[in-house]
């Protein structure tokens, strides 16, 4: 399959100005429509002719694995129409992308942890709000790494892009640890890093509807758009991009699940807005059966394996209200980000004459919750039209687990040992130390006892010294 061009969209967001001169560029290359990958990136999904390229110097246009350019994507798209940390406003993102005046070579995620429609960990470079105000956990990992790994600092949001472009300067030093980026890391460039000071906790959510007029606050909407086959006509995005700006949005926001998001619309602009859906024959009311899925691009046969399996739930009338499904192959280099991830098997060489159906595994993320970043095996080898009940299946557990599978995992003994936290707080600008965690920012060594640092230790975030901890008990709530 011929590898498409698209275009890098920082964060998933651009202006109604951007996108209606991107629609302009794709007409004139000989599209009638573009689509979107999960990276919150625009694709133009025909072959289109590179000798015209020149004639639209705002547009950069890449192949990933050709350029080695990545994506930037964020969960910009979330903010203010579903859960988010206090502190991560529209503005604040908007402010942290505008940093990445390069191309970044890995892939960058910028991300909430109380939202469910942007994955977390699928970059390499994954930064994750913290509950600190302008810090950010980083979880790494590289090209070559099989796990991601936490950097043992929370970063400071004006340190972002560099501390990105350092640790792809470091690549060519092949680093295999955490520890060994972090030294790299600190060795090349001057930050603002904070200590951690525990462990980051994503609560469960379950997956959003994203569709659809919603309303914000008393006097706005957000409008959720999906096309089933990715393929988002030109004339309809040039006429919606001028009604934004009539309406004066700023901002339009791609999700990883090949739709968009407009958010903003005058309460007094609504009905207008309905029309102009009619007008154009939009479709706003797709079930969560087919809108919760990640199809690789431009890919017919696992459309059209999607289209069977949607027409069996619908058949049995089957719910998978918070569930996401993914269609992968043997030979996909992208990390899974559903709950649920349907695998076609390599088929194997046979002498010619001879037909092979394909085969499939099933596998379920712990909990049902990507974020865990762990894949249970449910079962291999089977044939496509055991998928439906095998799916079916799959749905039931996670109904039956739902509300009670975190609970169980957790003793009597676990929620006494881990209640209460003894840590020592800076008095000055109320970081704390952990001793579970130590200072890696200082070279301070998980588990090291506050006792055993030595006098001339100082706080990393405000340097005030030693002196100016005091013991703090914290309760954790179960």
């Amino acid at each position: 399959m011929i590898e498409p061009y698209r275009l890098a969209i920082n964060g998933g967001v651009l202006s109604p100005g951007e996108l209606k001169y991107i629609c302009e560029a794709a007409e004139a290359l000989g599209l009638d429509a573009i689509s979107f990958g999960s990276r919150q990136d625009i694709i133009f999904p025909e072959e289109i002719d590179e000798n015209k390229f020149d004639q639209f110097d705002k547009i950069q246009f890449i192949k990933p694995k050709r350029d080695g350019v990545e994506n930037i994507a964020s969960s910009y798209v979330s903010a203010e129409i579903l859960a988010s940390t206090s502190w991560l406003t529209s503005d604040k993102y908007l402010y942290i992308i505008e940093q990445f005046k390069y191309k970044p070579k890995l892939r960058v995620n910028i991300t909430d942890p109380k939202q469910r429609l942007v994955p977390l960990y699928t970059g390499n470079v994954n930064f994750v709000a913290s509950e600190h105000e302008d810090y950010w956990y980083l979880f790494v990992r590289l090209p070559d790494w099989e796990k991601t790994q936490m950097y043992p600092a929370l970063i400071y949001s004006w340190d972002m892009d560099k501390i990105e472009l350092a640790i792809e300067n470091i690549l060519q030093e092949e680093p295999e640890t955490i520890e060994t980026v972090f030294d790299l890391v600190s060795d090349g460039v001057d930050t603002n890093n904070r200590t951690v000071d525990k462990a980051l906790e994503v609560p469960f959510y379950p997956f959003p509807y994203y569709e659809g007029m919603n309303r914000i606050g008393t006097d706005r909407y957000w409008l959720g758009l999906y096309w089933r086959n990715n393929r988002y006509d030109i004339p309809f995005l040039k006429a919606m991009c001028e009604l934004c700006s009539e309406n004066k949005i700023g901002k339009i926001s791609i999700t990883p699940w090949k739709s968009f998001i407009v958010k903003g619309i005058p309460l007094h602009s609504k009905l207008k807005w309905e029309k102009f859906l009619g007008k154009f024959g939009i479709n706003v009311r797709h079930s969560m059966l087919e809108m919760n899925w990640h199809l690789p691009v431009n890919d017919k046969e696992a459309l059209s394996l999607k289209k069977y399996l949607v027409t069996n739930f619908d058949q049995n009338d089957i719910s998978t209200y918070g569930l996401t499904f993914g269609i992968t192959s043997f030979e996909s280099d992208t990390h899974n980000f559903t709950s649920i991830v349907i695998e076609k098997n390599k088929q194997p060489e046979v002498v010619s004459g001879f037909k092979i159906r394909d085969t499939y595994n099933l596998l379920y993320a712990k909990d049902f919750d990507p974020n865990t970043r762990q894949y249970i095996m449910h079962v291999q080898d089977v044939d496509k039209v055991e998928l439906s009940g095998l799916l079916m299946e799959l749905s039931q557990l996670y109904f039956e687990q739902l509300g009670t599978e975190k609970d169980s995992e957790i003793s009597i003994n676990e929620v006494k040992e881990h209640s209460v936290v003894e840590v020592y707080q800076c008095t000055e600008c109320l970081t704390v130390y952990n001793e579970v965690y130590g200072d890696l920012t200082q070279s301070i060594e998980e588990n090291t006892p506050f006792d055993s640092l030595p006098n001339t230790y100082e706080c990393s975030l405000c340097e005030a010294p030693k002196d100016s901890f005091k013991k703090k008990t914290l309760i954790k709530k179960g």
